[in-house]
C-alpha cells in the first residue's frame, strides 16, 4: 500500500501544479481515513472524517431521490469549495478551493484525478487481497498424546440403593 500511497500523494500533487486556485487535497478511505493528504493548513484527519461521514449522506440522499451512486458533492462557502469526487469503489478525493476558481475547470481535474486515484487504491486493495488468499495456511499441530478416556470412577450399586426415593413433606396448620 506505501506504493500506492506515493502514487496517491504524486497525483494530488500534480492536481494542485494544474489548478492553481487549489488550497488543499487530499484522499481518503470510505471510512473517512486519510490514505495522502496535501493540505497545508488544515488538519487532514478531520478533514478526512468530515468527509467519510458528508460522503455517506451524500450518497444516502442520492440512492433515495433516484439519482443513483454519488459521484461527487460540492459544498460552496463564503471562502471557497469543497469538492468531493468518488475514486474508485472505496476512496474519495477532496479538494480546497478558493472562491475564485473555474468550478467548470475545478469538476474536470477533480475527477480525472478521482479515477486515477481510484485505480491506485483499487489495484493496491487487489493487491492486498491476492496476498492473503495465496498466503500458506499452517499446518494444524500435530497431536502428540491420544484421546483421554473418561476417569469417571464407575457407580456404586449400593449408594443407589440406600438413597431416599422420595422426599418427605410436612405442613403445618
Amino acid at each position: 500500500m506505501a506504493a500506492a500511497q506515493d502514487g496517491i500523494l504524486e497525483e494530488l500533487r500534480r492536481l494542485r501544479a494544474r489548478v492553481p486556485q487549489l488550497t488543499g487535497a487530499l484522499a481518503a478511505d470510505a471510512d473517512g481515513l486519510v490514505l495522502a493528504q496535501d493540505t497545508p493548513g488544515v488538519d487532514p484527519e478531520a478533514v478526512a472524517a468530515l468527509t467519510g461521514a458528508t460522503r455517506a449522506l451524500a450518497a444516502q440522499l442520492a440512492d433515495e431521490t433516484g439519482q443513483g451512486d454519488l459521484r461527487e458533492l460540492l459544498v460552496r462557502g463564503v471562502y471557497g469549495y469543497v469538492a468531493t469526487y468518488a475514486a474508485g469503489a472505496g476512496a474519495v478525493v477532496t479538494l480546497l478551493a478558493q472562491d475564485r476558481v473555474n468550478v467548470g475547470r475545478l469538476h474536470l481535474e477533480g475527477r480525472r484525478a478521482g479515477a486515477r486515484i481510484g485505480e491506485l487504491v483499487d489495484s493496491a486493495a487487489a493487491e492486498h487481497t491476492e496476498a492473503i488468499t495465496k498466503a500458506p495456511a499452517k499446518p494444524a499441530p500435530a497431536r502428540a498424546r491420544a484421546a483421554r478416556t473418561s476417569r469417571a470412577k464407575p457407580a456404586d450399586p449400593r449408594a443407589a440403593a440406600t438413597a431416599p426415593t422420595a422426599a418427605r413433606t410436612t405442613t403445618e396448620s
